[in-house]
């Protein structure tokens, strides 16, 4: 007997190499969508909360290496459900380079599966798994990184943007 289906619970449905989920999200520098980055590859990190110590160091990490990303025909984008406000507040306490665009209603989390059940301290609740995707220029998913660890994956990521753009 199988076990029932959590349909609560999103899947890993979304797999290398196959066109990524449709997205519109508000930045503070205007609306981005799959369309704002035809031709370019695309970083889109899915974070938990700003200023947080996890969090901040993925996105400093990030922002450390901005220009070897645009020097790969790449965009960094860092998304959370935090508001446009507390994203500028957020980039303005760091100093930071990345974009960042808020997913207040999780549509875009939940598309790309890292909208998640999640436990801590004994309490069960839904928040943002740390994941990462790279995009290519023809918006299909070519890296999928899943409970990211933030130290070092920046690095590990432009690697592989620069792989797809050789």
């Amino acid at each position: 007997m199988t076990p029932p289906i959590d349909t609560n619970q999103p899947t890993d449905a979304l797999i290398e190499g196959v066109q990524a989920p449709r997205f519109a999200l508000a930045t503070a520098s205007g609306p981005i969508s799959n369309e704002s980055f035809s031709g370019k590859s695309v970083v889109l990190f899915f974070y938990p909360r700003d200023n947080t110590p996890g969090c901040t160091t993925e996105a400093l990490e990030f922002t450390a290496l901005i220009e070897e990303f645009a020097a790969a025909n790449t965009t960094v984008v860092g998304i959370s459900k935090d508001t446009l406000k507390k994203h500028e507040n957020f980039a303005n306490k760091h100093d930071l380079k990345v974009l960042l665009a808020s997913d207040a209603d999780s549509t875009t989390c939940e598309d790309f599966g890292v909208w998640r059940e999640k436990k801590m301290y004994g309490k069960t609740f839904y928040g943002i798994e740390r994941s990462t995707f790279l995009l290519d220029g023809a918006g299909r998913v070519q890296r999928i990184w899943r409970k990211v660890k933030p130290a070092g994956h920046a690095a590990e990521v432009l690697e592989a943007a620069k792989a797809i753009t050789q």
